[in-house]
C-alpha cells in the first residue's frame, strides 16, 4: 500500500481543545512565534528553552526541530545531538498530569521519559517536562494569595511559587508559551479572573533573554485584574514586536475569544519602539510605534493611528463626559418592572429579552440620579457583542428616553438633556460610522462602559451630524475614510 505524505497529518492538529480558555497551539502559530527569535539562538548548544505551561508540547517539539538543524555542525552525530538537546536545552512545566503525558509523548515519543521507547532515556518518568500537583494558598477571605482564585481549581506551578527560578535551578534564554487564560473567581455566574497576565509577569521576573507568549488581547482595555498589567505592558519598551489578531480564529480555528488574541516578543537586552503587526480580515499591516501614544491605551489598528492623531490635535472634550456609569439608576440587569399603576408610573426600560411589554416602577425605588428621571436622555446598550469578520455595528441602537423614565443596568444613559431635539441630534452622531469606529477602538469585549467613548470627540448638538460632515471637519483623507467604512456597518434605526 502506498501512503502519500499529505495523508499523514500532524497529530497535534487532531487534538481537541481542553476548553475555550486552555487551547492547544497549532504548529503554524508556534512556528510564527519562534520566527520572532533571532536565528542564532538555535545554533547555540548552550541555549535553554522553557515552556512554563505546556499542553501539547508543540513549542518544545518545534524548538527541537530547529536545534537539530542548527547544531548539526557543532554536534555532527545525530543521536548525540538529540540527547544533548533533550537533556540540556529543552524544559517544560505541564499544566495538568494529562498534558504532561501528552507533552512527553510529543517531545520524547513516549509518555515515560525513562522508558525503552523514549527518544532519550532519562532517569525519571518526567524527564525535563515536569508536573507537580501544587495547591492554592488561600487567605482568610478564601482567595488564593498567588493567583486570586476563590475556588479549588488547577494551581499552576509556575505562578504558585515566589521563587520560580528554583524549579529547574537554571537561567533560561527563551521562555515561550500559550498559558491558561482565566480561573473562576467564585463570582456571580461565569465570573472569572484572568491568569495569563501572571504567567507573563512571572516569566519577566526570571529575566530570560527573550520571552514570547500568545495571550488574549483583552488586556488592551484593562479591567478586572488587568489595569496594572496593562500599564506595565504599555510602558515596557522591551516589547519589541507585537502581532495582534482581531479575530482569534485566525490563530485558533473554531475558538472564538472575545477581543481577539496577540503574541509578542520581549527582548531583555534591547528596548525601543515596538513593531506592531495588525491582522484584520486576513490582511496584515506593520508599523513601528510606541505601544501607547497617550500613556494609557494601546491603539490596536495601524490604520487608525493617523485618524486618532488628527482628532486628538483638535483638543476637544471627550463625549464620555455625557455617558453614565453602569447602573445609572441603581438597578441591575435582572430587575424587571410591573404593569402601569398609580404607584408604578415611571417608565422602566429593562432587558428586552426578559420583558417585551412596557413596564413601570415606583419613583421611590429609584436609587441613583433621580434628577435625570424627568429629563430627556438617550439610552444605549451597556453590553453589545459581535463575532466573526468585520464590518461591525460596534454599539447597540440608541433611543430617546422620555421624561418620567429610567432604566436598568441593561442600558447606559447619555445626557440628560432639556429637549427631545438635542437627543435626536446626539443620536444622529451615534449612528455615524465615524462615532462607532472610535468606540470600537476602545472596545475589545462586548462591554461598552463609559471608558469606550473616550476617543469620541464632543460635538455641537444644536444640529445633527453626518459622516461626510465629520470626515471633512477632521480632514480625513480617502484612505482613512475607506478604513472607517470597511470597519463599520451602516446603522438604520428603522429596521
Amino acid at each position: 500500500m502506498i501512503i502519500h505524505k499529505d495523508s499523514n497529518p500532524d497529530v497535534l492538529l487532531c487534538l481537541a481543545n481542553l476548553s475555550s480558555d486552555e487551547v492547544f497551539t497549532p504548529p503554524k502559530i508556534a512556528n510564527d512565534m519562534l520566527d520572532l527569535l533571532p536565528p542564532e539562538i538555535f545554533t547555540n548548544p548552550d541555549s535553554k528553552f522553557l515552556d512554563p505551561a505546556s499542553k501539547s508540547g508543540v513549542f518544545l517539539r518545534e524548538i527541537v526541530k530547529r536545534l537539530i538543524i542548527g547544531l548539526s555542525d557543532k554536534i555532527p552525530d545525530f543521536e548525540q545531538r538529540v540527547n544533548h538537546i533533550l537533556k540540556q536545552q529543552i524544559f517544560g512545566l505541564a499544566i495538568t498530569h494529562l498534558t504532561g503525558l501528552i507533552s512527553r509523548r510529543t517531545v520524547y515519543c513516549s509518555k515515560d521519559a525513562s522508558g525503552k521507547f523514549s527518544a532519550c532515556r532519562f532517569d525519571t518518568h518526567d524527564g525535563n517536562i515536569l508536573f507537580h500537583d501544587v495547591r492554592h494558598s488561600f487567605d482568610s477571605q478564601g482567595r488564593c494569595t498567588l493567583c486570586g482564585a476563590k475556588i479549588e481549581s488547577n494551581a499552576y506551578e509556575f505562578i504558585h511559587t515566589l521563587e520560580p527560578e528554583e524549579i529547574f535551578n537554571m537561567k533560561f534564554d527563551v521562555i515561550i508559551s500559550n498559558p491558561p487564560y482565566q480561573l473562576s473567581d467564585g463570582g456571580f455566574g461565569a465570573s472569572a479572573l484572568p491568569v495569563y497576565n501572571k504567567f507573563v509577569e512571572q516569566a519577566i521576573k526570571l529575566q530570560p533573554r527573550y520571552l514570547t507568549m500568545i495571550i488574549p488581547a483583552r488586556w488592551y482595555a484593562g479591567g478586572k485584574g488587568l489595569d496594572e498589567f496593562r500599564d506595565k505592558m504599555l510602558h515596557d519598551r522591551h516589547i519589541r514586536k507585537l502581532h495582534d489578531f482581531f479575530n482569534s480564529e485566525e490563530c485558533f480555528q473554531g475558538v472564538d475569544l472575545s477581543g481577539g488574541v496577540c503574541y509578542f516578543l520581549w527582548d531583555r537586552d534591547n528596548e525601543g519602539a515596538c513593531e506592531v503587526t495588525s491582522s484584520l480580515n486576513g490582511e496584515q499591516t506593520t508599523m513601528t510605534r510606541e505601544l501607547s501614544e497617550d500613556g494609557t491605551f494601546f491603539q490596536r489598528f495601524n490604520g487608525a493611528v493617523t485618524i486618532t492623531r488628527k482628532i486628538s490635535a483638535m483638543k476637544e472634550e471627550s463625549f464620555a463626559k455625557l455617558v453614565s456609569s453602569r447602573k445609572p439608576f441603581g438597578f441591575n440587569s435582572t430587575e424587571l418592572g410591573e404593569s402601569f399603576s398609580e404607584v408604578n408610573n415611571v417608565r422602566f426600560y429593562a432587558n428586552k429579552n426578559a420583558q417585551k411589554e412596557a413596564s413601570y416602577i415606583s419613583r421611590n425605588r429609584i436609587k441613583a440620579n433621580i434628577s435625570w428621571v424627568d429629563k430627556y436622555k438617550v439610552f444605549i446598550s451597556y453590553s453589545y457583542g459581535e463575532r466573526g469578520e468585520l464590518p461591525y455595528f460596534a454599539t447597540g441602537k440608541p433611543f430617546v428616553g422620555e421624561p418620567n423614565s429610567c432604566c436598568s443596568e441593561t442600558y447606559l444613559v447619555i445626557g440628560p438633556f432639556d429637549d427631545e431635539s438635542t437627543c435626536k441630534n446626539v443620536i444622529s452622531y451615534i449612528t455615524t460610522k465615524f462615532f462607532r469606529f472610535l468606540v470600537m477602538l476602545r472596545k475589545p469585549t462586548q462591554h461598552a462602559t463609559k471608558s469606550v467613548y473616550e476617543f469620541v470627540p464632543m460635538q455641537d448638538f444644536t444640529r445633527s451630524w453626518t459622516d461626510s460632515e465629520l470626515y471633512a471637519k477632521y480632514n480625513l483623507d480617502s484612505d482613512e475614510i475607506a478604513f472607517i467604512e470597511s470597519m463599520i456597518k451602516p446603522m438604520n434605526l428603522e429596521s
